[in-house]
C-alpha cells in the first residue's frame, strides 16, 4: 500500500519555499503521495498558541533572519530577505493551488513559479493578474480563479484549517506522516530517515505539563 504524506502549508512561508524542492524529491524518491494541503496561516497562529511575525520579540524577529541565510544557502535556493510584497495575504494564492488540487491537476510546476515570483522576483502574488499569468505558464487554466472554482477551493480551505488543528498541526511546512508530524523544512532529514526506515510513526502520549 502507498504510504501519504499530507503536506501542510502556505504559499507565503518562506520555509515553505525553501524546503519545496528538497520534500517534493524525496517523496518521488520514496513512491509517496503527496497531499497538498494549504491552510490559512494567519488563523493556524492564534488557533495553536502562535505569534504573526510582526508580533513576535525582535530576538525571534533577528534569530529568523540568521536562519533564512543558513538555509537559503544549505538548499542552494535563491531568497531574498525582504521582498517587496511580502508579507501579503496569501489566501488568494493558497485557494488557487487548492483549486488545481481539486481540479485533479499536479500543482507543482505553479509552486515553484509562484513561490519564485514572490521570494525572489518579488512579484505581487495577491495581484489575481500575475496569479493568472504564473498559472498558465505552469499549465494551469485560468478558470482556477472563477467564482465557482474558488467557492469550493474556500471551503476546503476551511477544510484544511481544521484538519491541520486535528492534526496537531501548528505551523507551515508541517508533513504528516500516517499521523506523525514533522514540522518545518528543517526536518525532512528526518522525515527521510522515517520513510527509509518504515518504522511505526512516533505520537506521543497526550500529557501536558503543569
Amino acid at each position: 500500500m502507498q504510504r501519504r504524506i499530507e503536506y501542510f502549508l502556505s504559499m507565503a512561508s518562506p520555509w515553505a519555499y525553501l524546503g519545496h524542492d528538497a520534500f517534493i524529491s524525496l517523496a518521488q524518491r520514496c513512491g509517496v503521495e503527496v497531499v497538498v494541503r494549504p491552510v490559512p496561516l494567519r488563523r493556524l497562529f492564534p488557533e495553536t498558541g502562535g505569534l504573526p511575525l510582526p508580533k513576535r520579540h525582535a530576538v525571534r524577529q533577528r534569530y529568523r533572519l540568521v536562519e533564512l541565510q543558513r538555509w537559503r544557502d544549505l538548499r542552494n535556493v535563491p531568497l531574498k530577505l525582504f521582498p517587496a510584497y511580502s508579507p501579503f495575504d496569501a489566501a488568494l494564492l493558497d485557494c488557487v493551488v487548492l483549486a488545481a488540487v481539486i481540479a485533479g491537476y499536479d500543482p507543482d510546476a505553479f509552486m515553484r513559479k509562484a513561490f519564485a515570483a514572490i521570494w525572489y522576483e518579488e512579484r505581487n502574488l495577491a495581484d489575481p493578474d500575475v496569479i493568472i499569468e504564473l498559472a498558465a505558464a505552469a499549465g494551469l487554466p485560468a478558470s482556477l480563479l472563477a467564482q465557482d472554482c474558488q467557492a469550493t477551493a474556500q471551503l476546503a480551505y476551511e477544510e484544511n484549517l481544521q484538519s491541520a488543528i486535528d492534526a496537531g498541526v501548528f505551523g507551515a511546512p508541517t508533513y504528516v506522516l500516517e499521523g506523525e508530524i514533522f514540522w518545518g523544512q528543517d526536518r525532512i532529514e528526518l522525515l527521510d530517515i522515517a520513510l527509509s526506515a518504515r518504522r511505526p510513526a512516533v505520537i506521543p502520549e497526550v500529557q501536558m505539563l503543569q
